[in-house]
């Protein structure tokens, strides 16, 4: 677990960095008449925009090339 945690950790940071961000748009910005399918929930807020801030995280990632 520990070694999962020290190789993905930006990607973790960046999960959480997204989920805040999704919780403070949901608050601060939202949608107003509750049809917006993203912004009309907190939960679905935060999820989406937690994978979002993962993928984006994940591409600071350095990557190991085996080809010789």
């Amino acid at each position: 677990m520990k070694a999962f945690i020290q190789s993905q950790y930006l990607v973790i940071i960046g999960v959480l960095v997204g989920a805040l961000g999704g919780y403070l748009y949901w608050k601060n910005i939202g949608c107003a008449s509750g049809t917006c399918m993203i912004t009309s929930k907190p939960f679905n807020s935060i999820i989406y925009f937690g994978i979002l801030g993962g993928l984006v995280f994940s591409m600071f990632k350095k990557t190991t090339s085996h080809v010789k």
